[in-house]
């Protein structure tokens, strides 16, 4: 069983895969402290590793130096106001204004399996796959109970946790932080990763040392962000792809957030993540309880690329949910590129066909098919088809598609609303606003108030009709910009604090109707491109918009940080126009299908305008497409060569899980003059097995193949892609 309660010693022993977890009860008080985490033991007895039987000792043994105790304890879910001066996790203000919890170990369950978070997205789990454990704290004297929850997925490295609390008193408290997960780790001396950017630049990978102080990322913006990921990992110094200890942090939300490591005192490091506490407070009156969405935790001892393989197993196989979690998808073509607002059914008649002669399997109307969408000035919030471009009306261009043997897909944006809209005329009180102030407007437009029921049950109800009008099999569903102007007209002032929240909630509650009443749909979500990729937005729509950079050199970094946590068949990737639309650039249409093809693969361009030598390459890339997606969307990804260190080359692996596939991508950036052929060493192969590469014939080792590599040759120019299938013989 992957929990136990060892009664001897009362500790809870927490073991995945390869990883121990290890928490235990203190003293007479009842304080919970974290023990251990890391590579598997199969000691019972750790507890010496709290150090508190050192001084300044527990309480009841030395009650003149509780404070430094308090601020020395490594506690498992740290208190505010009592005392500990490092960063804690839950902070309450009490009816008379006073700010301090004091939580103490009350009882626990364990049970088999895995339950729900009520309203939120998270992993899921049977009884054969994970044991959980939920330990109740309590502060007796403001009567409030907190549920620290614990499930461990047994046969990967995997542990995750979530927060409840409970008012059980009788006067109103106002949580002003409760965050999802507090640990602490020994030492001071590791490395930070993080995923940050901006749009069109998400997620591009940083690594730091860390000491002493608080460092890390987080957004206020009302979404997870361009600007940094919901992802941590605290890494040893010498760890790399395939050494080392390493600690990965995943937050399952798509809000504001905090995702923290402090360097404390006496050389330990306390890392947190939870919904950031700026701009949050709840009121919970008597009964009532606040659930804090759930943080992934991933052990790894052998580096970042098994950090990377866990996450993406987990994933994929216990978040992602639907007809599509693991199908292969279909290629599309998005006219957003090709003709952004200037369009009609002709246009889009005409670059079906010309897509369908080629292989392409569905075609997607981006912005501007509603309303009087002719710019992005207007008409969000009117979801009504524009029967003066799309003559006919939706059915019969869905139709005239359909006969081509091709599916159709619409973009839409529910949380906006334009100010030269028909709904913003009849409710200017529904967007997101603080009365007596003008909002600001950010991309010609507003954010809807979703934290109002009757609002998104409007907008919703709209859509739905659009949606069931005609045969759409894809929805892009799309983000344009963050929150400002912080107000509902529906919360009292007491209750503004939950709006960014609340808001989130909205969001969760539209995605999850529309995925339920539509469930052979395809949702892919958008935010700007990559400004909510993040575990909470996969729960509902099994893949993202990676980023409105579409050119494959910048792509380059972007899906390096993405695939570091995300599975690449989450990662939404197209061939587009060149040049490129974003950075100018130029780059071989054959480049482009190889960076494409890690990801969803699909295209963003005009096919009926492209160079003929481009069109025709496009049949060539549908096949190597349906060729290799079932192994890049099941298989282990290993990075080769990381463009992010060296600004010059790039390649990537998948292995199938039985080890009897192989394929290597290679992107040469920049040419080098008078240089030898380039090695690469692959991995992740079975030492003994033979494998044939399938363009030269060459057979090898897998020993060989890890150990000794492979020449690449015949790269020559800047832009350059490969690919190597090898099979086993």
């Amino acid at each position: 069983m992957g929990i136990r309660f060892i009664e001897k010693n009362r500790s809870f022993k927490l073991d995945a895969k390869n990883t121990s977890y290890i928490i235990a009860i203190v003293d007479d008080e009842n304080f919970l402290g974290h023990v251990y985490f890391g590579e598997k033991v199969t000691d019972d007895d750790l507890n010496y590793l709290m150090r508190i039987y050192e001084a300044p000792f527990v309480p009841s043994k030395n009650n003149r130096d509780r404070v430094p105790f308090y601020d020395s304890f490594p506690f498992e879910y740290s208190n505010h106001g009592i005392g500990d001066y490092r960063e804690s996790a839950i902070k309450i203000l009490d009816k008379n204004g006073h700010s301090y919890i004091k939580l103490q170990y009350k009882s626990h369950e364990i049970y088999k399996g895995k339950k729900e978070i009520k309203d939120l997205p998270s992993t899921y789990g049977n009884e054969e796959e994970c044991t959980s454990l939920e330990i109740n704290c309590i502060d007796s004297f403001l009567n409030i109970e907190v549920i620290l929850i614990y499930t461990v997925f047994e046969n990967l490295d995997v542990i995750t946790r979530s927060v409840k609390v409970k008012n059980l008193g009788e006067d109103n408290i106002i949580l002003e932080k409760v965050l999802s997960t507090c640990v602490t780790l020994e030492g001071v001396d590791y490395d930070m990763i993080t995923l940050n950017g901006s749009w069109a630049r998400e997620r591009h990978i940083q690594r730091k040392a860390i000491g002493y102080g608080k460092q890390g990322v987080s957004s206020i913006r009302g979404e997870s962000s361009h600007q940094h990921n919901p992802f941590i990992a605290l890494v040893d110094k010498n760890a790399t792809d395939d050494y080392g200890n390493v600690y990965g942090f995943n937050f399952v939300y798509s809000g504001n957030f905090i995702a923290q490591a402090e360097g404390c005192q006496f050389d330990t490091t306390r890392v947190v993540m939870g919904i950031n506490p700026e701009d949050f407070r709840w009121i919970l009156n008597k009964n009532e309880e606040f659930i804090a969405p759930e943080v992934v935790m991933v052990y790894s001892n052998e580096g970042t690329g098994k950090m990377t393989r866990t996450f993406h197993d987990l994933y994929r196989n216990n978040l992602i949910r639907g007809e599509y979690k693991d199908k292969k998808r279909p290629i599309l073509i998005n006219n957003w590129e090709a003709t952004y607002f200037d369009f009609n059914t002709s246009k889009l008649i005409d670059i079906a066909k010309e897509a369908s002669s080629l292989g392409i399997e569905m075609l997607v109307m981006d912005d501007g098919w509603f309303g009087k969408r002719n710019a992005d000035n207007s008409s969000l919030g009117d979801w009504f088809i524009n029967e003066e471009k799309i003559s006919g009306g939706l059915k019969y261009l869905v139709d005239e598609v359909n006969k081509l043997g091709m599916d159709f897909g619409i973009w839409i944006e529910p949380e906006m609303i334009s100010e030269e809209s028909q709904l913003f005329k009849k409710h200017p009180d529904w967007c997101i606003q603080i009365p007596g102030r003008k909002p600001a407007l950010c991309r010609e437009q507003y954010v809807l108030d979703f934290s109002r029921k009757e609002i998104v049950d409007h907008i919703y109800k709209e859509i739905k009709n659009v949606i069931s009008s005609a045969n759409i099999k894809y929805i892009k569903w799309d983000m344009n910009r963050q929150l400002s102007d912080l107000g509902s007209y529906l919360l009292d002032k007491e209750h503004q604090g939950e709006l960014f929240h609340r808001y989130v909630l909205g969001v969760y509650y539209m995605m999850d109707k529309l995925t339920k009443d539509f469930p052979d749909i395809l949702l892919e979500n958008c935010s700007g491109g990559g400004a909510r990729f993040d575990p909470g937005m996969l729960y509902y729509s099994p893949q993202i918009w990676c980023s409105d950079d579409t050119d494959a050199i910048e792509r380059l970094k972007i899906q390096e940080g993405t695939s570091m946590v995300y599975p690449l068949s989450t990662i939404g990737a197209h061939v587009s126009d060149c040049p490129n639309h974003t950075v100018g650039r130029t780059t071989p249409f054959e480049t482009r299908g190889y960076v494409a093809l890690a990801g969803t693969f699909g295209y963003e361009l005009d096919v009926t305008r492209i160079p003929e030598e481009d069109r025709k390459m496009i049949p060539k890339q549908v096949e190597m497409y349906h060729k290799y997606n079932d192994l890049i969307r099941r298989g282990d990804y290993y990075r080769l060569e990381n463009y992010s260190e060296n600004n010059e080359f790039d390649a990537w692996q998948v292995v199938s899980k039985e080890k009897d596939e192989v394929l290597v991508t290679c992107i040469q950036v920049l040419g080098r003059p008078n240089y030898h052929s380039r090695r690469i060493k692959l991995k992740g192969l079975e030492k003994s097995k033979l494998y044939k590469n399938i363009e030269t014939e060459e057979v090898l080792s897998g020993s060989a193949l890890m150990n000794a590599g492979i020449n690449l040759t015949s790269l020559y120019g800047d832009f350059k892609g490969k690919i190597i299938y090898l099979k086993e013989v």
